[in-house]
């Protein structure tokens, strides 16, 4: 009986139902978007790429020996001499392997993608934290990027963009900028009613409000979002490889698909101590904030 109401089912009720072209639509408006916004996504290309060559020649223009100090000192004016030492002995076995000019590449990319992913987040969070409506639309869009999978994010950004370093940037920075904007809205949102309400007493305005009490407080959960960016960021651009971003993605890919064990291992190494030296730098920087001191003070 079972048997007879499925077969009935897909007889009579699914297979007649018509097909979708989802694809199809899919297609025409990405056709669409490259006829009509061509100068647009030539003008990005072109930026873009400029940035990052820029950026990654000024990063290989010293040598490696040198960049591992500079590296070691920023390590040490955010969280002292104990993390100066394991950046420092990271960097130099990065910069001993054959991929140091691969590393700054990829930084370059992670820079590029964070300072323009932040500058487009915190903005948003400010709006979804003082506007209900606002937040409420940004919800569910945030939901969205970040249950899509990595993969996907490649795809539409390839098709406008093509083959390069271009697109691994853009979907790097449309991928990592959900918390951002979520940990701005949050560290905004947790920021003590009285503290506003002693602000509005004094007559305060409601930009002197958010730019002198509400942001400060807020800085240690904006610092802990862009941690996240910064993270989230590194991973997908060594899946930007993928789509010709070259750098340690490149070479992961590279080596995954010729199966070259020590290449792969070279590289991944290398993903590690960028990621090390990114996120500890990133929270040191977040400890050296006046609320995260005085909190530590009060504790």
């Amino acid at each position: 009986m079972i048997q007879y109401l499925r077969d009935w089912f897909w007889t009579y009720v699914w297979k007649p139902l018509p097909d979708i072209p989802f694809g199809d639509w899919a297609e025409s408006v990405i056709d669409w978007a490259r006829r009509e916004w061509n100068p647009f996504f030539e003008g990005t290309n072109t930026f873009l790429e400029t940035l990052h060559t820029g950026l990654s020649d000024a990063l290989l223009w010293l040598p490696s020996g040198l960049m591992v100090i500079i590296f070691a000192g920023i390590a040490w004016l955010a969280k002292g001499g104990r993390l100066a030492a394991l950046v420092g002995v990271g960097m130099f076995v990065a910069a001993w392997t054959p991929y140091w000019e691969e590393t700054m590449e990829s930084l370059a990319m992670v820079l590029i993608a964070t300072v323009i992913a932040t500058a487009l987040a915190i903005p948003l969070g400010i709006l979804a934290a003082e506007n209900r409506l606002a937040s409420t639309i940004a919800r569910p869009i945030l939901d969205f990027m970040q249950t899509l999978p990595q993969f996907v994010y490649l795809l539409p950004v390839v098709m406008l963009w093509g083959i390069g370093v271009t697109p691994g940037i853009i979907a790097t920075i449309i991928f990592c900028m959900p918390p951002g904007v979520r940990l701005t809205e949050l560290g905004i949102r947790q920021v003590d009613h009285e503290v506003v309400e002693a602000g509005q007493a004094f007559g305060a305005s409601p930009a002197k409000i958010l730019a002198g009490i509400k942001l400060p407080l807020a800085l240690p959960t904006i610092a802990a979002g862009l941690n996240q960016v910064i993270m989230l960021a590194l991973s997908m651009v060594v899946i930007a490889g993928m789509v010709g971003g070259g750098g340690l993605g490149g070479v992961i890919v590279s080596a995954l698909g010729r199966v070259e064990i020590a290449k792969g291992f070279n590289a991944g190494l290398a993903v590690v101590v960028l990621a090390v030296f990114l996120d500890r730098v990133m929270q040191g920087l977040a400890d050296r904030t006046p609320v995260a001191r005085a909190a530590r003070l009060a504790a």
